[in-house]
Protein backbone atom coordinates (compact mmCIF):
# COMPACT_ATOMS: atom_id res chain seq x y z
CA UNK A 1 0.00 0.00 0.00
CA UNK A 2 1.20 3.81 -0.89
CA UNK A 3 1.91 5.70 2.28
CA UNK A 4 -0.33 8.30 0.74
CA UNK A 5 -3.60 6.51 1.05
CA UNK A 6 -2.39 5.76 4.60
CA UNK A 7 -1.86 9.54 5.10
CA UNK A 8 -5.03 11.07 3.88
CA UNK A 9 -7.38 9.28 6.79
CA UNK A 10 -4.79 11.09 9.57
CA UNK A 11 -5.10 14.74 9.06
CA UNK A 12 -1.76 15.32 10.21
CA UNK A 13 -0.14 18.50 11.60
CA UNK A 14 2.87 18.08 8.69
CA UNK A 15 4.39 15.61 6.46
CA UNK A 16 8.78 15.51 5.63
CA UNK A 17 9.67 13.50 2.81
CA UNK A 18 8.51 12.11 -0.31
CA UNK A 19 4.94 10.21 0.11
CA UNK A 20 5.19 8.08 -2.71
CA UNK A 21 6.88 5.00 -0.98
CA UNK A 22 5.43 1.81 0.04
CA UNK A 23 4.08 0.32 2.93
CA UNK A 24 4.76 -3.29 3.63
CA UNK A 25 3.60 -3.82 7.38
CA UNK A 26 2.92 -1.08 10.31
CA UNK A 27 3.91 -1.78 13.65
CA UNK A 28 4.55 0.42 16.88
CA UNK A 29 7.46 -1.86 18.13
CA UNK A 30 10.84 -0.72 16.41
CA UNK A 31 12.45 -4.43 16.81
CA UNK A 32 8.93 -5.57 14.37
CA UNK A 33 10.56 -3.22 11.56
CA UNK A 34 11.35 -4.79 8.60
CA UNK A 35 12.04 -3.60 4.95
CA UNK A 36 9.04 -1.00 3.89
CA UNK A 37 7.44 -0.77 7.74
CA UNK A 38 5.99 2.06 8.93
CA UNK A 39 6.44 2.70 12.53
CA UNK A 40 4.29 4.44 14.94
CA UNK A 41 6.17 6.02 17.94
CA UNK A 42 3.47 6.11 20.88
CA UNK A 43 3.85 7.80 23.98
CA UNK A 44 3.39 4.79 26.62
CA UNK A 45 3.57 4.87 30.62
CA UNK A 46 7.01 3.12 30.79
CA UNK A 47 8.50 4.05 27.72
CA UNK A 48 8.59 6.65 25.03
CA UNK A 49 8.42 5.08 21.11
CA UNK A 50 10.21 8.80 19.91
CA UNK A 51 13.54 7.78 21.61
CA UNK A 52 13.07 4.28 19.24
CA UNK A 53 12.68 6.05 15.52
CA UNK A 54 16.66 5.51 14.69
CA UNK A 55 16.23 1.71 15.30
CA UNK A 56 13.22 1.66 13.73
CA UNK A 57 14.33 3.22 10.53
CA UNK A 58 18.10 1.11 11.04
CA UNK A 59 15.53 -2.15 10.89
CA UNK A 60 14.21 -0.83 7.59
CA UNK A 61 10.96 1.22 8.22
CA UNK A 62 10.63 3.99 6.02
CA UNK A 63 8.10 5.70 7.38
CA UNK A 64 7.28 7.21 10.76
CA UNK A 65 3.66 8.31 12.50
CA UNK A 66 4.90 10.46 15.40
CA UNK A 67 3.55 13.51 17.63
CA UNK A 68 7.49 15.59 17.14
CA UNK A 69 9.84 16.33 14.32
CA UNK A 70 12.63 14.21 14.60
CA UNK A 71 16.03 15.82 12.79
CA UNK A 72 17.98 13.08 12.89
CA UNK A 73 16.23 10.60 10.26
CA UNK A 74 16.05 10.51 6.70
CA UNK A 75 12.54 8.36 7.12
CA UNK A 76 9.18 10.08 5.83
CA UNK A 77 7.61 11.77 9.12
CA UNK A 78 4.27 11.74 9.67
CA UNK A 79 3.25 14.56 12.49
CA UNK A 80 0.06 14.04 14.41
CA UNK A 81 -1.04 15.37 17.17
CA UNK A 82 -2.17 12.24 18.57
CA UNK A 83 -0.20 9.01 17.82
CA UNK A 84 -2.39 6.33 19.20
CA UNK A 85 -5.21 7.41 17.52
CA UNK A 86 -3.52 7.44 14.37
CA UNK A 87 -1.99 4.38 15.01
CA UNK A 88 -5.97 2.88 14.80
CA UNK A 89 -6.79 4.97 11.88
CA UNK A 90 -3.59 3.93 9.86
CA UNK A 91 -3.69 0.33 11.07
CA UNK A 92 -7.45 -0.23 9.66
CA UNK A 93 -6.65 1.90 6.37
CA UNK A 94 -3.27 -0.35 6.12
CA UNK A 95 -6.24 -3.63 6.67
CA UNK A 96 -8.85 -2.18 4.23
CA UNK A 97 -10.98 -1.24 7.02
CA UNK A 98 -11.96 -4.90 7.83
CA UNK A 99 -14.75 -4.20 10.79
CA UNK A 100 -16.71 -2.47 7.70
CA UNK A 101 -17.28 -6.43 6.39
CA UNK A 102 -19.25 -7.21 9.82
CA UNK A 103 -20.91 -6.41 12.28
CA UNK A 104 -19.15 -5.22 15.92
CA UNK A 105 -20.58 -6.49 19.09
CA UNK A 106 -18.51 -5.22 22.51
CA UNK A 107 -18.63 -6.21 25.86
CA UNK A 108 -17.29 -4.08 28.76
CA UNK A 109 -17.40 -4.16 32.33
CA UNK A 110 -15.46 -5.69 35.57
CA UNK A 111 -16.86 -9.10 35.77
CA UNK A 112 -19.04 -11.51 33.65
CA UNK A 113 -17.31 -10.18 29.92
CA UNK A 114 -15.66 -13.45 28.69
CA UNK A 115 -19.16 -15.74 29.90
CA UNK A 116 -21.07 -13.39 28.35
CA UNK A 117 -19.27 -13.46 24.78
CA UNK A 118 -19.78 -17.12 24.74
CA UNK A 119 -23.03 -16.97 25.63
CA UNK A 120 -24.00 -14.24 22.68
CA UNK A 121 -21.15 -16.17 20.36
CA UNK A 122 -23.08 -19.48 20.71
CA UNK A 123 -26.77 -18.19 20.39
CA UNK A 124 -25.39 -16.35 17.11
CA UNK A 125 -23.97 -19.69 16.20
CA UNK A 126 -27.18 -21.81 16.50
CA UNK A 127 -28.98 -19.14 14.66
CA UNK A 128 -26.85 -19.59 11.58
CA UNK A 129 -24.47 -16.92 11.57
CA UNK A 130 -20.37 -17.26 11.44
CA UNK A 131 -18.82 -15.57 14.75
CA UNK A 132 -15.08 -14.17 15.42
CA UNK A 133 -14.31 -14.09 18.90
CA UNK A 134 -11.61 -11.35 21.04
CA UNK A 135 -11.27 -11.95 24.58
CA UNK A 136 -9.06 -13.01 27.48
CA UNK A 137 -9.34 -16.67 27.06
CA UNK A 138 -8.64 -16.69 23.25
CA UNK A 139 -9.24 -15.24 19.76
CA UNK A 140 -11.47 -17.30 17.46
CA UNK A 141 -11.68 -17.13 14.10
CA UNK A 142 -14.04 -19.33 12.51
CA UNK A 143 -13.18 -22.57 14.54
CA UNK A 144 -9.51 -21.74 15.05
CA UNK A 145 -8.54 -20.53 18.06
CA UNK A 146 -5.26 -18.18 19.06
CA UNK A 147 -3.86 -17.45 22.32
CA UNK A 148 -4.06 -14.05 22.97
CA UNK A 149 -2.10 -11.94 25.97
CA UNK A 150 -4.88 -9.30 26.84
CA UNK A 151 -8.26 -8.74 26.46
CA UNK A 152 -7.94 -6.28 23.93
CA UNK A 153 -4.87 -6.37 21.45
CA UNK A 154 -3.66 -3.04 20.53
CA UNK A 155 -5.11 -1.74 17.47
CA UNK A 156 -3.04 -2.80 15.10
CA UNK A 157 -3.03 -6.07 16.36
CA UNK A 158 -6.99 -5.98 16.41
CA UNK A 159 -7.17 -4.56 13.22
CA UNK A 160 -5.36 -7.89 11.97
CA UNK A 161 -7.44 -9.89 13.31
CA UNK A 162 -10.03 -8.17 12.00
CA UNK A 163 -8.59 -8.71 8.76
CA UNK A 164 -8.43 -12.48 9.23
CA UNK A 165 -12.36 -12.88 9.97
CA UNK A 166 -13.37 -10.66 7.25
CA UNK A 167 -11.34 -12.91 5.00
CA UNK A 168 -13.09 -15.54 6.49
CA UNK A 169 -16.22 -14.09 6.01
CA UNK A 170 -17.87 -14.03 9.67
CA UNK A 171 -20.66 -12.23 9.99
CA UNK A 172 -20.16 -11.03 13.78
CA UNK A 173 -16.96 -10.48 16.03
CA UNK A 174 -18.40 -10.73 19.47
CA UNK A 175 -15.50 -9.07 21.63
CA UNK A 176 -14.51 -7.99 25.16
CA UNK A 177 -13.73 -4.44 25.26
CA UNK A 178 -11.09 -3.26 28.37
CA UNK A 179 -11.10 0.16 30.23
CA UNK A 180 -7.66 0.06 29.33
CA UNK A 181 -8.74 -0.46 25.44
CA UNK A 182 -10.92 2.57 25.61
CA UNK A 183 -8.77 4.84 27.68
CA UNK A 184 -5.92 4.20 25.43
CA UNK A 185 -7.71 4.35 22.26
CA UNK A 186 -7.05 0.70 21.13
CA UNK A 187 -10.83 0.53 19.85
CA UNK A 188 -10.53 4.15 18.14
CA UNK A 189 -12.25 4.34 14.76
CA UNK A 190 -14.66 1.16 15.80
CA UNK A 191 -18.04 0.98 14.94
CA UNK A 192 -20.18 -1.57 17.45
CA UNK A 193 -23.82 -2.44 16.40
CA UNK A 194 -23.97 -3.09 19.75
CA UNK A 195 -22.59 -2.32 23.08
CA UNK A 196 -22.73 -3.93 26.58
CA UNK A 197 -22.35 -3.13 29.84
CA UNK A 198 -22.04 -5.85 32.81
CA UNK A 199 -21.15 -4.10 36.27
CA UNK A 200 -17.94 -2.47 37.97
CA UNK A 201 -16.44 -3.06 41.01
CA UNK A 202 -13.24 -2.35 42.26
CA UNK A 203 -9.89 -3.29 39.69
CA UNK A 204 -7.76 -1.40 37.99
CA UNK A 205 -7.33 1.36 39.96
CA UNK A 206 -3.61 1.39 39.78
CA UNK A 207 -4.25 2.77 36.27
CA UNK A 208 -7.53 4.66 36.78
CA UNK A 209 -7.30 5.68 40.38
CA UNK A 210 -10.73 6.21 41.37
CA UNK A 211 -13.83 4.32 40.37
CA UNK A 212 -15.22 7.58 38.80
CA UNK A 213 -12.71 7.25 36.28
CA UNK A 214 -12.68 3.61 35.80
CA UNK A 215 -16.88 4.17 35.11
CA UNK A 216 -15.64 7.01 32.06
CA UNK A 217 -13.75 4.54 30.62
CA UNK A 218 -16.34 1.98 30.21
CA UNK A 219 -18.41 4.58 29.24
CA UNK A 220 -16.65 5.58 25.93
CA UNK A 221 -17.95 2.39 24.55
CA UNK A 222 -20.84 4.45 24.33
CA UNK A 223 -19.96 6.96 22.22
CA UNK A 224 -19.07 4.31 19.43
CA UNK A 225 -22.04 2.13 19.71
CA UNK A 226 -25.53 2.11 17.91
CA UNK A 227 -27.43 0.22 20.78
CA UNK A 228 -26.19 -0.18 24.54
CA UNK A 229 -27.59 -3.02 26.73
CA UNK A 230 -26.24 -2.17 30.42
CA UNK A 231 -27.30 -3.75 34.09
CA UNK A 232 -29.05 -1.52 36.00
CA UNK A 233 -28.88 -3.07 39.23
CA UNK A 234 -25.70 -1.74 39.31
CA UNK A 235 -25.28 1.74 40.40
CA UNK A 236 -22.83 2.92 37.43
CA UNK A 237 -25.32 1.14 35.02
CA UNK A 238 -27.84 3.27 36.37
CA UNK A 239 -26.19 6.23 35.68
CA UNK A 240 -24.71 5.01 31.85
CA UNK A 241 -28.10 4.31 30.87
CA UNK A 242 -29.61 7.88 31.94
CA UNK A 243 -26.95 9.36 30.51
CA UNK A 244 -26.28 7.21 27.23
CA UNK A 245 -26.13 9.37 24.04
CA UNK A 246 -27.09 6.19 21.93
CA UNK A 247 -29.94 4.49 22.41
CA UNK A 248 -30.35 2.14 25.64
CA UNK A 249 -31.94 -0.98 27.13
CA UNK A 250 -31.50 -1.93 30.50
CA UNK A 251 -31.48 -5.54 31.66
CA UNK A 252 -32.10 -6.43 35.60
CA UNK A 253 -33.32 -8.82 38.06
CA UNK A 254 -34.59 -6.15 40.89
CA UNK A 255 -35.91 -3.15 38.73
CA UNK A 256 -39.72 -4.05 36.70
CA UNK A 257 -39.15 -1.13 35.11
CA UNK A 258 -35.75 -2.42 33.18
CA UNK A 259 -36.76 -3.11 29.39
CA UNK A 260 -35.50 -6.83 30.19
CA UNK A 261 -36.64 -8.36 33.13
CA UNK A 262 -35.71 -11.50 35.25
CA UNK A 263 -38.88 -12.78 37.06
CA UNK A 264 -39.53 -16.47 38.49
CA UNK A 265 -35.07 -16.93 39.17
CA UNK A 266 -34.71 -20.07 40.45
CA UNK A 267 -30.85 -20.91 41.73
CA UNK A 268 -29.76 -24.73 41.55
CA UNK A 269 -26.31 -26.64 41.88
CA UNK A 270 -26.92 -27.48 38.17
CA UNK A 271 -27.65 -23.83 36.86
CA UNK A 272 -30.32 -21.48 36.86
CA UNK A 273 -33.99 -20.57 35.62
CA UNK A 274 -35.98 -18.05 35.05
CA UNK A 275 -38.53 -15.91 32.78
CA UNK A 276 -38.38 -12.61 30.78
CA UNK A 277 -42.24 -11.46 29.69
CA UNK A 278 -43.36 -14.62 28.44
CA UNK A 279 -40.57 -16.51 27.51
CA UNK A 280 -38.78 -19.32 30.28
CA UNK A 281 -34.72 -19.98 30.19
CA UNK A 282 -32.50 -22.24 31.33
CA UNK A 283 -28.55 -21.80 31.34
CA UNK A 284 -26.49 -24.28 33.13
CA UNK A 285 -24.23 -22.25 34.74
CA UNK A 286 -25.02 -22.01 38.24
CA UNK A 287 -25.28 -18.68 40.61
CA UNK A 288 -27.54 -15.47 40.32
CA UNK A 289 -24.74 -13.84 38.57
CA UNK A 290 -25.27 -16.35 35.74
CA UNK A 291 -28.61 -15.10 35.65
CA UNK A 292 -26.88 -11.53 34.95
CA UNK A 293 -25.03 -12.60 32.37
CA UNK A 294 -27.57 -14.59 30.57
CA UNK A 295 -30.06 -11.28 30.68
CA UNK A 296 -26.78 -9.44 29.12
CA UNK A 297 -26.63 -11.93 26.84
CA UNK A 298 -30.19 -12.11 25.85
CA UNK A 299 -30.43 -8.08 25.53
CA UNK A 300 -27.87 -8.26 22.72
CA UNK A 301 -28.86 -10.95 20.66
CA UNK A 302 -32.30 -9.43 20.67
CA UNK A 303 -30.70 -5.96 19.41
CA UNK A 304 -28.54 -8.07 17.17
CA UNK A 305 -32.13 -9.70 15.57
CA UNK A 306 -32.43 -12.77 17.17
CA UNK A 307 -35.91 -13.52 17.95
CA UNK A 308 -36.78 -14.51 22.02
CA UNK A 309 -37.25 -18.40 21.56
CA UNK A 310 -34.50 -18.59 19.25
CA UNK A 311 -32.47 -16.94 22.15
CA UNK A 312 -33.94 -19.13 24.79
CA UNK A 313 -33.29 -22.47 22.71
CA UNK A 314 -29.66 -21.85 22.27
CA UNK A 315 -28.94 -21.24 25.83
CA UNK A 316 -30.58 -24.54 26.58
CA UNK A 317 -27.35 -25.82 24.90
CA UNK A 318 -25.06 -23.13 25.95
CA UNK A 319 -22.05 -24.53 28.37
CA UNK A 320 -19.45 -22.77 30.95
CA UNK A 321 -16.53 -21.29 30.12
CA UNK A 322 -12.58 -22.55 30.74
CA UNK A 323 -12.27 -20.77 34.29
CA UNK A 324 -14.93 -20.22 34.90
CA UNK A 325 -17.53 -22.08 37.49
CA UNK A 326 -15.33 -24.88 36.05
CA UNK A 327 -15.27 -28.02 38.09
CA UNK A 328 -12.32 -30.27 38.02
CA UNK A 329 -13.27 -34.05 37.77
CA UNK A 330 -11.83 -35.61 40.80
CA UNK A 331 -13.80 -39.08 41.63
CA UNK A 332 -14.10 -38.11 45.17
CA UNK A 333 -16.79 -37.28 47.49
CA UNK A 334 -16.00 -33.50 47.34
CA UNK A 335 -16.12 -30.67 44.46
CA UNK A 336 -13.10 -28.60 43.34
CA UNK A 337 -13.90 -25.73 41.50
CA UNK A 338 -11.71 -23.42 39.45
CA UNK A 339 -12.45 -19.89 38.55
CA UNK A 340 -10.83 -16.93 37.41
CA UNK A 341 -12.34 -14.61 40.51
CA UNK A 342 -9.75 -11.85 41.53
CA UNK A 343 -11.67 -9.18 42.44
CA UNK A 344 -14.06 -8.38 45.51
CA UNK A 345 -17.13 -8.51 43.29
CA UNK A 346 -15.52 -12.07 42.03
CA UNK A 347 -14.80 -13.46 44.80
CA UNK A 348 -17.95 -12.40 46.49
CA UNK A 349 -20.04 -13.92 43.42
CA UNK A 350 -18.22 -17.33 43.00
CA UNK A 351 -18.99 -18.30 46.84
CA UNK A 352 -22.39 -16.96 46.99
CA UNK A 353 -22.86 -19.35 43.98
CA UNK A 354 -21.00 -22.08 45.56
CA UNK A 355 -22.98 -21.73 49.03
CA UNK A 356 -25.78 -22.48 47.30
CA UNK A 357 -25.47 -26.01 46.08
CA UNK A 358 -22.39 -27.06 48.46
CA UNK A 359 -23.37 -29.81 51.25
CA UNK A 360 -20.00 -29.70 53.21
CA UNK A 361 -17.72 -26.71 53.56
CA UNK A 362 -16.90 -23.96 51.45
CA UNK A 363 -12.98 -23.73 51.40
CA UNK A 364 -11.63 -21.00 49.41
CA UNK A 365 -7.64 -20.85 47.88
CA UNK A 366 -6.38 -17.82 46.70
CA UNK A 367 -4.35 -14.55 46.25
CA UNK A 368 -3.74 -11.58 44.84
CA UNK A 369 -1.96 -10.37 41.37
CA UNK A 370 1.43 -8.17 42.14
CA UNK A 371 2.06 -4.98 40.37
CA UNK A 372 -1.67 -4.44 40.26
CA UNK A 373 -4.31 -2.63 42.22
CA UNK A 374 -3.22 -3.16 46.05
CA UNK A 375 -6.08 -1.63 47.59
CA UNK A 376 -8.61 -4.65 46.67
CA UNK A 377 -6.23 -7.20 48.80
CA UNK A 378 -7.18 -6.47 52.04
CA UNK A 379 -11.10 -6.15 50.49
CA UNK A 380 -10.96 -9.98 49.20
CA UNK A 381 -9.33 -11.37 51.80
CA UNK A 382 -12.24 -9.91 54.37
CA UNK A 383 -15.04 -11.13 51.82
CA UNK A 384 -13.30 -14.68 51.64
CA UNK A 385 -13.49 -14.89 55.41
CA UNK A 386 -16.84 -13.96 55.80
CA UNK A 387 -18.86 -16.12 52.98
CA UNK A 388 -16.04 -19.71 53.16
CA UNK A 389 -15.81 -21.68 55.83
CA UNK A 390 -12.03 -21.78 55.25
CA UNK A 391 -9.15 -20.08 53.43
CA UNK A 392 -6.32 -20.66 52.25
CA UNK A 393 -4.34 -17.64 51.18
CA UNK A 394 -1.58 -18.16 48.86
CA UNK A 395 0.24 -16.79 45.78
CA UNK A 396 -1.41 -15.60 42.70
CA UNK A 397 0.68 -14.07 39.85
CA UNK A 398 3.28 -11.83 42.36
CA UNK A 399 5.21 -10.59 39.60
CA UNK A 400 7.50 -8.36 40.59
CA UNK A 401 6.54 -7.90 44.01
CA UNK A 402 7.25 -10.22 47.14
CA UNK A 403 4.29 -12.80 47.27
CA UNK A 404 4.60 -12.64 50.83
CA UNK A 405 3.87 -8.72 51.10
CA UNK A 406 1.12 -9.47 48.69
CA UNK A 407 -0.03 -12.45 51.48
CA UNK A 408 -0.28 -10.27 53.95
CA UNK A 409 -2.39 -7.51 52.84
CA UNK A 410 -4.78 -10.31 52.22
CA UNK A 411 -4.51 -11.59 55.39
CA UNK A 412 -5.28 -8.18 56.78
CA UNK A 413 -8.63 -8.43 55.24
CA UNK A 414 -8.81 -12.03 56.54
CA UNK A 415 -8.09 -11.56 60.28
CA UNK A 416 -11.38 -8.76 60.29
CA UNK A 417 -13.42 -12.17 59.99
CA UNK A 418 -13.62 -14.95 62.58
CA UNK A 419 -12.84 -17.21 59.57
CA UNK A 420 -10.08 -21.05 60.04
CA UNK A 421 -7.09 -19.90 57.89
CA UNK A 422 -3.90 -20.79 56.76
CA UNK A 423 -1.02 -19.51 54.83
CA UNK A 424 0.81 -21.34 52.13
CA UNK A 425 3.04 -19.42 49.73
CA UNK A 426 3.61 -22.19 47.30
CA UNK A 427 0.07 -22.00 45.39
CA UNK A 428 0.94 -26.27 44.90
CA UNK A 429 1.21 -26.52 48.19
CA UNK A 430 -1.69 -24.76 49.02
CA UNK A 431 -4.24 -26.37 46.53
CA UNK A 432 -2.19 -29.95 48.14
CA UNK A 433 -3.32 -28.71 51.69
CA UNK A 434 -6.92 -28.08 50.37
CA UNK A 435 -7.47 -31.53 49.24
CA UNK A 436 -5.22 -33.49 51.49
CA UNK A 437 -7.51 -31.80 53.90
CA UNK A 438 -10.77 -32.15 52.28
CA UNK A 439 -13.61 -33.59 53.77
CA UNK A 440 -16.69 -35.82 52.39
CA UNK A 441 -19.14 -32.70 50.80
CA UNK A 442 -16.96 -29.97 50.64
CA UNK A 443 -16.78 -27.50 47.57
CA UNK A 444 -13.02 -26.43 47.44
CA UNK A 445 -12.69 -23.10 45.48
CA UNK A 446 -9.33 -22.35 43.46
CA UNK A 447 -9.39 -19.00 42.68
CA UNK A 448 -7.97 -16.23 40.77
CA UNK A 449 -6.46 -18.05 37.72
CA UNK A 450 -9.14 -19.82 36.03
CA UNK A 451 -8.38 -20.06 32.32
CA UNK A 452 -4.49 -19.33 33.20
CA UNK A 453 -2.10 -21.78 32.38
CA UNK A 454 0.97 -20.41 33.67
CA UNK A 455 2.25 -18.24 37.20
CA UNK A 456 4.12 -14.94 36.77
CA UNK A 457 6.88 -15.02 39.44
CA UNK A 458 9.31 -12.69 40.08
CA UNK A 459 11.89 -15.19 38.54
CA UNK A 460 10.10 -15.32 34.94
CA UNK A 461 6.43 -17.32 33.78
CA UNK A 462 6.60 -21.18 34.60
CA UNK A 463 3.64 -23.69 33.12
CA UNK A 464 1.33 -23.85 35.82
CA UNK A 465 -2.04 -25.48 34.88
CA UNK A 466 -4.41 -25.45 38.42
CA UNK A 467 -6.30 -28.98 36.29
CA UNK A 468 -3.07 -30.81 35.74
CA UNK A 469 -1.80 -29.98 39.54
CA UNK A 470 -5.23 -30.95 41.22
CA UNK A 471 -4.80 -34.26 38.80
CA UNK A 472 -1.13 -34.76 40.17
CA UNK A 473 -1.73 -34.32 43.79
CA UNK A 474 -4.45 -36.91 43.70
CA UNK A 475 -1.91 -39.13 41.89
CA UNK A 476 0.13 -39.37 44.03
CA UNK A 477 -2.52 -39.73 47.14
CA UNK A 478 -3.26 -43.44 45.72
Amino acid sequence: MKLIEIIKSLNPVSVYGGTDVEITSITNNSKECTNGSLFVAVRGFQTDGHKYIASAVSQGAVAVICEEYNPDTDAVQIVVDNSRRSEAVAAAVFYGKPSEGFKLIGVTGTNGKTTITYLVKHILEQNGYKVGLIGTNQNMIGDTAIETGRTTPDSIELQRIFRQMADAGVDFCVMEVSSHALELDRVYGCRYAVGAFTNLTQDHLDFHITMDNYAKAKSKLWQISDIAVINVDDEYGKRMLADCPCKAVGYSIQNSDAAIVAKNVALHSSGVEFSVSDTEYKLCIPGEFSVYNALCAIGVAKAAGISDTKIASALLSACGVKGRVEVVPTGKDYTVIIDYAHTPDGIENILSAVRGFAEGRVVIVFGCGGDRDNTKRPIMGEIAGKMADFCVVTSDNPRTEDPMKIIAMVEEGVKRTDADYVVIENRKDAIAYALNNAQSGDCIVLAGKGHETYQILNSGTIHFDEREVVREILEQKK
